[in-house]
């Protein structure tokens, strides 16, 4: 009797566990359900997207068209505007949490530190590979992807890498990581070319969440092939997210939720 009710006993604590014995955790899926709506510059070819002390920062994409712009996110009025060089693709933007920002570009191998207050460049980091998106992980630790399967932990006083972290969903290789927010530890990642965006636990590359957003109400009819999902905040005012894409004429304030929950 004994031995049966230790089995039991064992048995419960792993069903609890939840990969204690080391194993992924169960994956949850959840949905991206519509809060507010507000209005987005149908031109921005979004490439990053932040939120400091209420004002959305974004960086915009294509040569001798990329920006680093602020804006009033309820009216999608422009607060100020400046312009990359012409020979700069604009990337991944995230805030260093001291009045800078960071801003990669796709090709170049410069990122660009920007001084928020006066729209000038204050110090720039070189790097070898492609910039996709970039997000501040702690006070030490930016996350940036490359839009392959990896996520490379990088210092926020020097750039330097400190590791670099494989992404997988279900075991198998996740790539094509573009735009990034981190929050409460977590990496929130837009899967370039889809409708989804992942929760990734950085010291795995492990994805514990995956989220559909592919209902979110945008008419796509006079988009073109890569005016896609990219563009993800958080605020910490609300807990909710931002989502946009390139050249969306709509930002959409989001919760994630289960998707028996989007209807509620």
């Amino acid at each position: 009797m004994g031995g049966v009710l230790l089995l039991l006993l064992l048995l419960a604590a792993a069903a609890c566990g939840g990969g204690g014995d080391g194993g992924p955790r169960p994956v949850e899926h959840l949905v991206a359900t519509v809060l507010a709506e507000h209005p987005h510059d149908p031109t921005a070819f979004t490439q990053g997207l932040e939120i400091v002390d209420g004002v959305l920062w974004e960086s915009t994409g294509l040569r001798g068209e990329s920006t680093l712009r602020a804006v009033d996110r309820t009216s999608g009025r422009l607060l100020g505007s400046v312009a990359l060089e012409p020979d700069l693709f604009g990337e991944g933007l995230t805030a260093l949490g001291d009045g800078r920002l960071l801003q990669l570009t796709w090709t170049a191998g410069r990122a660009l530190v920007w001084e928020a207050g006066t729209l000038l460049v204050v110090d720039e980091w070189d790097y070898d590979g492609q910039g996709w998106g970039a997000c501040r992980l702690d006070d030490s630790t930016v996350v940036v992807s490359d839009g392959s399967t990896r996520l490379t932990l990088r210092g926020t006083d020097d750039f330097a890498v400190a590791s670099v972290v494989e992404v997988h969903l279900d075991g198998e290789p996740l790539d094509d990581l573009n735009e990034l927010e981190c929050v409460d530890g977590t990496v929130w990642a837009n899967v370039w070319h889809t409708d989804l965006v992942v929760g990734i636990d950085p010291a795995t590359g492990q994805v514990t969440t995956v989220v559909d957003a592919s209902g979110l109400p945008v008419d796509r009819r006079g988009l073109g092939n890569e005016d896609v999902l990219n563009g993800i905040a958080h605020d910490p005012a609300t807990d909710r997210f931002l989502l946009t894409g390139k050249r969306w004429p709509v930002l959409f304030e989001v919760e994630f939720v289960a998707e028996d929950d989007a209807g509620d």
